[in-house]
């Protein structure tokens, strides 16, 4: 959380590659493709509207790559994401501290890629309404959070007047199935050092499975469970300055690619305007 008129700022590289992918339940290869890359850097904010309420924008610009293969790599600037974090609910009773916060968002495509070339596609081109809840358990320096979340997703139109899922369909509309994600991570968050492990899961609330040979659809099931790690260092001459990092790879999956994948930013923390000391009195952070 920001605390109240504190702004946060700063770009995020993120890069994901894969060579065997899952066709429905069967992990293959594909000569055709060699090894998928995915590459993109993100520009983020966070800004505290109060100490208990803060405002989230990102928005990425993203490319993709093969070796193999007769496939062009496409990019641009994909989906603006803004959400609403609000802390809810603290309670702390010695070195045990216990949070609930909720969020809120959508995202939505600012530009308009091409959404029917996967694995090749910069993203899936739905508008998105995203819900979230978060509980956040910390004794002293030590913690654990879990994350829940749900994505209503709209439907999205391709470049061409008829498709083939499981059936004929005579129209450029594609039904979207919803989403849901899981998150668990716990680690050490001092002052200036967090250090985390973690274990997401991604799961399609419906859809079908690639056909043999066939390439990814939109709406396929996409299925993956992730594990990995990540780190947040802020200088300490220097404390509105900060970089993280992240790494994860795909344990399982259904319809996604088996990637590895890892994310580094450097991030930089300030005021809009001065605190009061009834500001710096009642904040919970």
């Amino acid at each position: 959380m920001m605390n109240k008129y504190q702004f946060c700022s700063g770009p995020i590289y993120s890069y994901s590659s894969w060579d065997k992918y899952w066709e429905g339940t069967l992990k293959r290869t594909n000569e055709n493709l060699g090894t998928y890359t995915n590459q993109s850097v993100m520009v983020m904010a966070n800004y505290g509207i109060t100490d208990n309420l803060n405002v989230m924008a990102g928005v990425p610009y993203v490319w993709t790559k093969v070796s193999a293969g007769t496939l062009t790599g496409l990019q641009g600037i994909q989906d603006l994401s803004v959400y609403l974090k609000w802390r809810a609910y603290q309670h702390q009773k010695g070195d045990n501290k216990l949070s609930l916060f909720l969020i809120g968002g959508f995202s939505t495509p600012l530009s308009d890629y091409n959404i029917d070339l996967l694995p090749m596609s910069i993203g899936l081109g739905s508008t998105n309404a995203i819900f979230r809840g978060m509980v956040d358990f910390k004794h002293k320096s030590w913690f654990a959070t879990a994350t829940a979340a749900y994505y209503y997703r709209s439907n999205v139109f391709l470049d061409r007047n008829s498709y083939y899922d499981t059936e004929l369909h005579l129209t450029d509309e594609v039904q979207m199935p919803n989403a849901a994600s899981y998150l668990f991570r716990a680690g050490y968050r001092g002052r200036y050092v967090i250090a985390e492990a973690m274990i997401s899961n991604w799961n399609t609330l419906g859809g079908f499975d690639m056909t043999r040979n066939n390439m990814p659809f939109p709406s396929n099931d996409m299925e993956a469970t992730n594990v990995g790690a990540g780190f947040k260092w802020t200088w300490k001459k220097h404390t509105g300055l900060s970089a993280v990092g992240n790494v994860n790879y795909t344990v399982d999956g259904r319809n996604v690619g088996q990637s590895t994948s890892f994310s580094a930013g450097v991030f930089y923390a300030f005021y809009f305007k001065n605190r009061n000391k009834k500001d710096k009195n009642t904040n919970l952070n």
